[in-house]
């Protein structure tokens, strides 16, 4: 899976816009939307917020999590604990990135929350890359993945899935009975 399908995915989060339209409630197959009317806010998928905001159809109103406050809370937390804290929304980083990338204008602080979220990627992909360095050198078989989100494990999967097939070729080449020169990845 490479970075825009993880991107896609997001895309189905929902999030809250304040329409100037009146329409009635829309059936589709993801299920159904609105009524849309001036004012009131509504929970949309976020591919469809920002293709009304691209049209002024609506203001987007930021994720409760999308703060300055809370995301300095969460950005000190991540730097003192050792494991992968919780985060807000499986895709904090791509839901910053399209929000601010479409709606900076209706988010408040809309350059120190991309600072934020980058300092809380930036920790969380050093921590990451510090566990898979141990776990290669301690030459472990297994690991949980508590708290990561699909486009962390992403990043680091081709680096692990080459070094875990290296390890399974020298660890069969070292024992008794193995076929020497035949490798086969699994």
């Amino acid at each position: 899976m490479d970075p825009s399908e993880v991107e896609f995915l997001a895309e189905k989060e929902t999030v809250k816009i304040i329409p100037n339209f009146s329409l009635d409630k829309i059936y589709l197959i993801g299920g159904d939307l609105g009524p849309f009317n001036p004012g009131l806010p509504v929970d949309v998928p976020v591919w469809l917020a920002l293709n009304l905001k691209q049209r002024q159809k609506c203001r987007i109103v930021p994720p409760e999590w999308m703060d300055v406050e809370k995301l300095e809370e969460m950005r000190e937390l991540e730097r003192k604990e050792n494991t992968f804290t919780p985060v807000p929304s499986p895709y904090y980083m791509e839901l910053t990135k399209l929000l601010l990338n479409h709606a900076s204008d209706n988010i408040p602080k809309a350059d120190e929350i991309r600072t934020l979220v980058k300092d809380i990627w930036d920790t969380r992909i050093a921590k990451l890359r510090l566990s898979a360095d141990s776990f290669i050198s301690q030459q472990e078989a297994h690991a949980t993945l508590d708290n990561l989100t699909l486009m962390e494990i992403n990043t680091i999967r081709t680096f692990l899935l080459d070094s875990l097939n290296c390890m399974y070729k020298l660890r069969s080449n070292l024992q008794p009975g193995s076929s020497k020169g035949k490798f086969a990845d699994y």
